[in-house]
């Protein structure tokens, strides 16, 4: 998972150093890296990015407080509730977790670690480099994700720069943060997928869909299908 406490930076005792081995998007006020200009623009299924953001206007907080997009930020994101589906609006950190690949291993990702919350059929973690999922908060006393239907294998259709993307809840991060999706995720949106600085600082709406779920968990073209089925009973029920 992307985020990880500043504590894991310090281990060495001294501050300066720690503070010269964080990567920029940790350390307070620092920028993090311009995302990849996208290219023609992605969109998966029917429903467009427009349809579904008018329907994401205002919020019904479901979460007993909010989350914060990274470690030293302010929590300012509330889970909001709708017909069908629960969603938020934040930033992007990159997943690298699961599966061993040239993209995400130990060498490209300082956090890097070799499983995921949620698997694939065959038992194996999952694949960031290759399969859109996203991460969802640990289950806490500010939002516990499975009381609101929401399991692993999840279908989420994440929006970003008038692009639609549909994914899986595929991994479980920190639970006071929330915003990070993984390798293939970020890229196939146009968004700078190193683990390490790459990353969106904010405009990313993440609409998890209740009681769905992708068959096998590894599917892409499955998590597509039911999501566009799904985004459309949305559109009719909100």
């Amino acid at each position: 998972m992307r985020r990880k406490t500043l504590a894991l930076a310090t281990a060495s005792g001294a501050a300066l150093l720690a503070a010269a081995a964080l990567p920029a998007t940790a350390q307070p006020g620092a920028p993090r890296a311009t995302p990849a200009a996208p290219g023609a623009g992605l969109q998966e299924g029917s429903v467009s990015a427009a349809d579904l953001l008018a329907k994401l206007k205002g919020c019904s907080q479901l979460s007993n407080g909010k989350y914060r997009t990274d470690e030293e930020t302010s929590a300012t994101v509330p889970v909001c509730g709708k017909n069908g589906a629960v969603f938020w609006k934040a930033d992007m950190d990159v997943d690298c977790d699961g599966q061993t690949t040239s993209k995400c291993n130990a060498d490209t990702d300082p956090w890097y670690q070799d499983d995921t919350a949620f698997r694939q059929s065959n038992g194996k973690p999952l694949n960031a480099e290759k399969l859109p999922y996203v991460v969802v908060p640990s289950s806490s006393g500010i939002w516990n994700y499975a009381s609101a239907g929401i399991k692993g294998g999840g279908v989420v259709a994440v929006i970003y720069n008038n692009q639609v993307e549909y994914a899986v809840v595929g991994d479980t991060g920190p639970d006071k943060i929330i915003g990070e999706a993984s390798y293939a995720a970020a890229k196939n949106l146009g968004i700078n997928p190193d683990p390490e600085n790459g990353g969106a600082d904010s405009g990313v709406t993440y609409v998890l869909f209740k009681n769905s779920k992708a068959s096998p968990i590894e599917s892409h073209a499955d998590a597509v299908s039911r999501g566009d089925a799904l985004a459309k009973k949305f559109l009719q029920d909100n």
